[in-house]
């Protein structure tokens, strides 16, 4: 490909064909602001938004994103699917301001016969009606040659009738589907030369689906072959198994084949998170570039190895996708993981403290419990007795009350720096009511800032006895920073308020540097 590097046109399809989840559906307003991420933030060079005639709501998104792609400069880079169906699908595409349309045809034989009960020659006539009629409204045309992959499979002379038919039309992109997900790379690899050499000046993008967890990897057998534009969504959302998924496309096409995007990497990460909490699809903590996990290391010996010279780094730097390596505290830690941790925090131990520690954190990771970055200094504390935490703030006693048909009250006394406060209040549940005393307390009585509550999580110990221990970890937003704590006990409200206590003296300790 030689040292640039061949340039790769990114469509991405997250707001139709990714909306094609099962239980997703965005409103309008979510449709705009992820258009507007891809546009501005993530820099895709096209969004496919929507499918023509689906409904009033998908006009009025369309028309919404349309409105300030074109007050931007943008509106090119909009498309819409539509359909073979004279001119209606033009018309709702016109009507909405948008001026590109994605043609959805038959792309085999059997589709075709089978589906329209056409002929090839009936298809191939009412293809070039729509796009004729595209073209006097001034509306640039892409085709799909939908069910692509079996068509060119099994009825090549079909697709090749059919691209003879249109090639010297107004038609901008050739889009290649592999529909049902049935190819592997090798095959993509031979069918995409066969299209480039019969037709070397058209642009193909290809599109592929993820039923045999293989999008990612025939998006680059295409790229090998040849192909100019290629389709993805964010976190891999679509139909049955998925898409290919930006964030891991474009990272190959940038290491493995030195391809240009106008992608930016950096934020990646945000998108997909955006993504996650507007569709309600959860990203695997394993999902490469943006899951949870896949920039922490566990074991100790790959922390150790990366304090000597990042030796258990790669080419995905987590700084590329707007995130740092953590190294996961547990029963595989080791000194290194446990350090590197620490280091973070400003705190040092000598060996024997930290061979007290590490055996006190494998042994929390012996029973499954999850060791925070924030819980450190208590570990530490815990196991030394020499207070590397100084409790500043002190909960000495709490009420809390459930009744049928009553809101929950809590009353609780609190200590900060030396000093008593008390403080009822009521709420939605016993935690959100003891959270709002507390509130009272720094805001009303105290005139100070609160922490935001940004996520709430509870997990039990496999088996769902009814004496487990509940673990909640919560996560707390104070001054642009981020704290995560963990609380463990048998009551549910109880282990939320240990987390809570252990936030609040982080905030002290931070407040008192």
């Amino acid at each position: 490909m030689g040292k640039e590097g061949v340039k790769i046109e990114i469509m991405d399809t997250t707001l139709r064909d990714g909306e094609q989840t099962s239980g997703v559906s965005f409103v309008p307003h979510e449709k705009l602001m992820i258009a507007r991420l891809l546009l501005e933030d993530l820099k895709v060079d096209r969004v496919e938004v929507a499918s023509a005639r689906v409904s009033e709501g998908e006009f009025e998104a369309v028309k919404m994103i349309c409105d300030w792609a074109a007050r931007r400069n943008l509106l090119h880079k909009v498309e819409v699917l539509g359909f073979v169906d004279s001119h209606t699908s033009v018309d709702w595409i016109q009507r909405t301001g948008c001026r590109v349309i994605n043609l959805l045809c038959k792309g085999s034989l059997k589709h075709c016969t089978q589906q329209l009960h056409k002929t090839p020659e009936e298809h191939l006539a009412e293809i070039i009606d729509v796009v004729r009629y595209a073209d006097e409204q001034d509306i640039t045309v892409n085709v799909y040659l939908e069910d692509w992959s079996n068509g060119i499979k099994d009825s090549p002379e079909y697709v090749f009738q059919l691209m003879d038919g249109l090639k010297d039309t107004g038609i901008k992109r050739f889009m290649l589907p592999d529909t049902l997900g049935i190819l592997n790379p090798l095959q993509v690899i031979e069918y995409m030369r066969k299209m480039k050499k019969r037709y070397p000046q058209t642009h193909f993008d290809f599109h592929a689906h993820n039923d045999y967890d293989l999008a990612v990897s025939n998006v680059l057998a295409a790229v090998l072959s040849g192909v100019k534009g290629l389709h993805t969504t964010i976190n891999g959302l679509g139909e049955r198994a998925g898409n290919a998924p930006l964030a891991s496309v474009q990272a190959i096409l940038k290491d493995h084949f030195n391809a240009v995007t106008n992608i930016d990497e950096s934020r990646l990460n945000d998108v997909s998170r955006v993504v996650e909490s507007y569709s309600g699809i959860v990203i695997p903590a394993n999902k490469p570039i943006v899951g949870e996990n896949v920039f922490t290391q566990v074991a100790g010996v790959h922390a150790d190895g990366d304090n000597k010279n990042n030796l258990y780094c790669n080419d995905l730097l987590p700084e590329r996708f707007g995130r740092k390596r953590e190294y996961a505290l547990g029963k595989t830690s080791g000194k290194a993981n446990i350090r590197k941790n620490l280091e973070d925090l400003g705190l040092e131990l000598d060996e024997d403290a930290m061979r007290m520690v590490t055996e006190r954190i494998i042994e929390l990771g012996d029973k499954k419990e999850l060791v925070t970055q924030e819980d450190l200094p208590y570990i530490v504390s815990d196991v030394l007795k020499h207070g590397a935490v100084g409790e500043k703030v002190k909960l000495k006693s709490y009420f809390v009350n459930l009744a049928h048909g009553l809101k929950p009250m809590a009353t609780l006394k609190i200590e900060i720096n030396g000093k008593e406060y008390e403080e009822s209040s009521s709420g939605d549940g016993q935690y959100d009511a003891f959270v709002r005393a507390l509130r009272k307390i720094y805001k009303v009585t105290l005139g100070r800032k609160f922490p935001m509550l940004t996520n709430y999580a509870v997990t039990i110990p496999p088996g769902g006895r009814t004496d487990a221990f509940v673990q909640t970890v919560i996560t707390w937003s104070y001054d642009e920073q981020v704290f995560r704590t963990r609380g463990l006990d048998a009551d549910q409200t109880e282990a939320a308020i240990k987390a809570t206590m252990k936030m609040l003296n982080l905030i002290e300790d931070k407040i008192n540097d």
